[in-house]
């Protein structure tokens, strides 16, 4: 089924709608109360039609939050046993141009290449994770903290599943449409549309046709998967966004006007812009949490909190500045998505540096990094949890095969019609 629509049929939609409901300011109508009856017309008077009141239609997503009942939940998943977490980034919605049209060097193209999943690959692989019994489950259910006599601490719950089920946690890195993927055959933004739901807003490489779609992104695809297969989440959950704030987020550029000289003649415009922007953003924001789906940090600028040369000042500023510009408009949130998957303190759980011991003063508690197993360890040093993603993207198709066999098969995955012939080890 196709899901894409031209923004001007949208809009000419969202009219009628308008119209049919009735236009703002319209004269209301009296209506009776109880044991009362309105006036009967005089022979020269013409009693006043009612306004229709739209009949609010129910929210599709009230099935998936719903299709599991306490009843059905008689697995007990323990906190020995591993919650599988996959990470992707923003899929390629015109994967010919990105690999192979686009103006871009062929070292970009290349770690596109590396990186990132077709449309195809991805819908692939959601299939696959729903076939094998993963469930999504919400990050915020597998851990909580709690105090005791002992002090504030992390704990990883029991999660109550369906039988046979295996619980998934799903994150999306780099949700930002930064201005590179609007060149390189991505989508664009994310839109609430007429029907109030969640749509991508693309503008074809090829045509420069602009429109909107549920069929050429990563977070559509998964909202419409979970409709057409609500037993694939538990409570409704979806996944979380992993978002710095540079160049905005979700499409919207929301970064402030702080990295502009003082006295550039241009600031007023840029804060008029970024005050449209972010209106444009809430409704998006609000809907994307009505509909499973949650919020956490990847950094304000996507440092590498890692690195040797990185300062503990340098870190400051960067946190203060998300919470400003992103906490502030998603909400509050204890997720840390390390960019690079680099930790500042490595896999110690006993003795957390300095770095780390700010990052948890500001409210984070879980911190996630990339790597081979989707491990976790609780910290005894401070109430914090370490835990490592696992990438599906052309490098572990690639490569990797056999670390994602409870996955998928990427035999089944790999596009190699379309990616460069740059190999593979099986």
């Amino acid at each position: 089924m196709i899901r894409h629509t031209r923004l001007g049929a949208l809009l000419l939609a969202l009219a009628l709608f308008l119209t049919a409901c009735g236009a703002p300011g319209g004269e209301s109508v009296p209506t009776p109360g109880p044991g009362e009856t309105l006036p009967t017309p005089g022979p020269e008077e013409t009693a006043p039609a009612p306004t229709p009141e739209p009949t609010p239609e129910s929210d599709p997503y009230d099935a998936v939050r719903s299709y599991w009942t306490e009843a059905q939940l008689t697995q007990a998943w323990g906190p020995n046993q591993t919650v599988e977490h996959l990470f992707f980034h923003p899929v390629i919605a015109y994967p010919q141009w990105a690999f192979h049209d686009c103006p871009s060097p062929q070292s970009q193209k290349e770690g596109l290449d590396d990186w990132m999943l077709t449309v195809e690959e991805y819908k692939k692989i959601l299939n696959s994770l729903y076939e094998k019994g993963y469930i999504l489950v919400a990050i915020e259910d597998v851990w909580s903290e709690v105090t005791d006599e002992t002090g504030a601490h992390m704990v990883r719950n029991t999660l109550m599943l369906p039988e046979g089920k295996k619980p998934l946690v799903l994150s999306f890195d780099d949700v930002n449409y930064y201005d590179y993927m609007l060149e390189e055959g991505f989508t664009s933004r994310l839109v609430v549309g007429a029907d109030g739901q969640i749509w991508a807003q693309c503008t074809d490489p090829y045509t420069q046709e602009t429109f909107l779609t549920q069929d050429l992104d990563a977070t559509t695809l998964l909202d419409q998967f979970v409709l057409e297969h609500p037993d694939f989440s538990l409570n409704g959950a979806k996944a979380i966004f992993s978002l710095t704030g540079y160049q905005g987020i979700l499409g919207y550029r929301t970064q402030n006007d702080r990295d502009l000289p003082a006295g550039d003649p241009n600031r007023p415009a840029f804060d008029a812009f970024r005050q449209s922007e972010i209106e444009a953003v809430r409704p998006v924001i609000q809907r994307l949490r009505e509909t499973g789906w949650t919020f956490g940090s990847h950094t304000w600028g996507h440092i590498n909190l890692g690195s040797a040369t990185r300062t503990l000042a340098s870190v400051q500023t960067d946190t203060e500045r998300w919470l400003e510009e992103v906490g502030s408009l998603v909400g509050p949130t204890q997720i840390l998505f390390y960019p690079h998957g680099s930790r500042p303190d490595g896999d110690d759980v006993a003795q957390s540096g300095p770095m780390l011991q700010y990052l948890h003063s500001m409210g984070f508690r879980v911190f996630a990094s990339v790597g081979v197993e989707s491990y976790s360890k609780i910290k005894s040093d401070l109430s914090a949890v370490i835990c490592d993603r696992l990438h599906p993207d052309g490098t572990t198709l690639r490569w990797q095969r056999d670390r994602y066999l409870r996955f998928y098969d990427a035999a089944d995955i790999l596009d190699l019609a379309v990616r460069p012939d740059l190999g593979k080890s099986w």
